[in-house]
């Protein structure tokens, strides 16, 4: 197998001590690094280290199972996607509708075939090829945040705060809330473009430390619309990229209210697209518990106290659930994403 790409590091999941060699050995040939773990608990621990882009794993283990392992790397808030395979003698079609909602990618039956470990080691270098489009994106967000010192890591953590909240509606949702895992990826990559239109706001009304005039408050206003035209220009080039789509979206109504009083368009209730109404709640939320040059930073139990009595007028009610669910994911997500010395009071 001649695979030859070192920058991937292979995390091999399986109790067995024989399919453990086999893999290994296999991957080591096509000039991997792989590391080797023989309990689901062990491979859950070093995929947060971040440091592992593909895992291969028995879906039968004590313990926690290859499933459950699926679904725990899910829930992980990662800087990166990793790619999951499953080892498996499961392949009816039930099963394998089960492996993907628990968030495998792919699947491989037993004893593994060395040439179709090659393909489906492929296939994963090829999503997570995916993950350059991703760095790309943020780094045009960071355009924005550049001009303003003060937001500090305002980007990484409002597409954590998104991430938590889509992915307690995966699993909370109810019928009308649409949410799969693609969903959940990309918002995660496409929230920090929501305020990608403050580029062409002027430094006199994007850094007033004071309160804006009425003219300036339109002026800010624009960024919406002109966040919007100009992520429609790439649509353009791209009829029908997703994350073009759900950028664009993010980018025109995250200041809409679920009441319809907000900008730019009043739009009402669902009529807000489903990322928009998401990152409202983790945009507003990350601006009350940040420190910025026109005001201090909101206790978290005020700012959640703010989240809750806008829900239905300003915020979805759904997406407010979703919120009081993982609170305590937001405050260490804060406490992650803040300059030394900041602090957030829970």
């Amino acid at each position: 197998m001649k695979i030859g790409d070192p920058s991937h590091q292979i995390l091999v999941v399986d109790d067995d001590l024989t399919s453990q060699l086999m893999l290994q050995a296999a991957l080591e040939a096509g000039q991997f690094r792989v590391e080797v773990v023989d309990r689901a608990a062990k491979a859950l621990d070093l995929v947060r280290t971040g440091r592992y882009s593909i895992v291969i794993t028995d879906w039968e283990m004590p313990e926690m199972s290859g499933l459950e392992l699926c679904q725990a790397i899910r829930q992980c808030d990662l800087s990166g996607y990793v790619y999951i395979i499953l080892v498996t003698s499961h392949s009816e079609p039930a099963e394998i509708v089960e492996g993907l909602r628990a968030g495998a990618d792919d699947f491989m039956a037993k004893p593994f075939n060395p040439a179709e470990l090659e393909m489906r080691i492929g296939v994963g270098l090829r999503t997570l090829a995916l993950d350059t489009r991703d760095v790309t994106i943020f780094a045009l967000a960071k355009l924005t945040e550049s001009r303003d010192p003060d937001t500090g890591r305002h980007l990484d953590r409002v597409r954590s705060y998104s991430r938590l909240l889509a992915l307690d509606l995966l699993q909370h949702g109810e019928g009308g809330y649409k949410v799969d895992r693609e969903f959940v990826r990309l918002i995660y990559s496409t929230s920090p473009l929501h305020d990608i239109g403050k580029v062409a706001i002027p430094d006199s009304v994007l850094l007033k430390p004071g309160r804006l005039t009425d003219r300036e408050f339109e002026i800010m206003k624009a960024h919406t619309t002109i966040g919007a035209a100009t992520l429609n220009a790439a649509l353009e080039k791209c009829p029908g990229a997703r994350f073009l789509e759900m950028a664009r979206d993010i980018a025109l109504s995250h200041h809409e209210r679920f009441d319809g009083s907000g900008y730019p368009q009043g739009r009402v209730g669902t009529d807000v697209p489903l990322p928009a109404r998401i990152v409202s709640v983790a945009d507003v939320y990350d601006a009350l518990v940040s420190k910025r040059i026109y005001k201090s930073a909101t206790e978290h139990e005020v700012a959640r106290g703010i989240i809750l009595e806008g829900s239905g007028s300003q915020f979805d009610p759904e997406v407010v659930r979703s919120f009081l669910r993982v609170e305590e994911e937001f405050i260490e997500v804060h406490r992650r994403f803040t300059e030394p010395g900041a602090k957030l009071a829970a």
